[in-house]
């Protein structure tokens, strides 16, 4: 006997509902392989949009969630909620009410405050997040969303340097070039003055490669670390750079800081709307320009 597909979640909020879809998924996570639909309408700003909402939580049997700061609004979705026989939970409505008694200050009533306050902080989550999903050439057709993108050979050093200005709100894609198999045609569908192509000395990279296999003892690994394979792998490399017309970067013996300096310099005098500085990611103080 199948089971009954749960009614769906709607989650209401006049922002972006990050916050009531955060607390619903929460305890969704709870139920192992629940089913449950969970849909975020957010921006909800009328009351034509809060009936609309109400009429089609009516039609599927649905629950509403919601997150209304705005009273007028959040009254008004209980109230046509109640009259409609639709089930409602509102997670902010006790909160707000016991803060208006308690404190003796107009509330602003601005949807999405605590974000815009803390735009650093989620700015640095979603391009750390966006970085880590574009890591070693994962998803090359997301690669046009990218702020900075970032190309060599292995052990260039592509991973870290692009974690560490992710670090600072950059979204960062990084795209490996290996022998034998050519890179993605969308690394060359990227406006180059966007793309890096990391430099670096072949005694310093077999070094690096040499660390990274010490026991593997694994025979086919020769030409990871031949010299004459690896010169010929950097010149294919510096070849991939000049047919994108790609800005060339060295890394030999450089700290991770001064490189991401010196590609943010480019970025500054390129896309001055992004001319971000390279601060403590953790001082609340800092401002990033848009």
């Amino acid at each position: 006997m199948s089971k009954k597909t749960p009614a769906p979640i709607y989650v209401v909020s006049g922002g972006r509902g990050i916050a009531g879809n955060n607390l619903v998924q929460s305890l969704l996570i709870q139920y192992p392989e629940n089913k449950v639909p969970v849909e975020i309408i957010g921006q909800v700003s009328t009351e034509d949009e809060v009936f609309d909402i109400i009429m089609r939580a009516k039609a599927d049997n649905g629950l509403i969630a919601h997150t209304m700061v705005n009273a007028d609004l959040r009254n008004k979705i209980n109230e046509l909620c109640k009259e409609f026989k639709v089930r409602v939970i509102d997670l902010m409505g006790e909160l707000a009410e016991y803060l208006d008694e308690q404190l003796d200050v107009e509330p602003l009533v601005h949807p999405g405050l605590y974000r815009e306050i803390n735009y650093q902080y989620f700015d640095r989550i979603d391009s750390i997040e966006f970085t880590l999903s574009q890591d070693d050439g994962m998803s090359p057709q997301r690669l046009r969303n990218a702020e900075i993108v970032l190309t060599g050979v292995s052990r260039a050093g592509k991973t870290p340097l692009s974690v560490y200005l992710a670090m600072y709100g950059w979204k960062v894609a990084n795209v490996p070039l290996v022998p034998g198999v050519n890179p993605p045609d969308e690394l060359f569908q990227v406006d180059p003055k966007r793309v890096f192509g990391l430099h670096i000395g072949a005694s310093q990279l077999i070094a690096h490669r040499q660390k990274r296999i010490s026991g593997w003892n694994n025979h086919h690994l020769e030409s990871y670390i031949d010299q004459r394979a690896v010169r010929e792998e950097i010149r294919k490399a510096m070849f991939i750079f000049d047919r994108g017309g790609f800005t060339v970067v060295n890394v030999s013996n450089k700290p991770i800081e001064s490189t991401a300096n010196e590609i943010l310099a480019y970025m500054s005098k390129r896309f001055a709307y992004r001319g971000r500085k390279l601060k403590s990611p953790y001082n609340a103080q800092d401002k990033l320009s848009e």
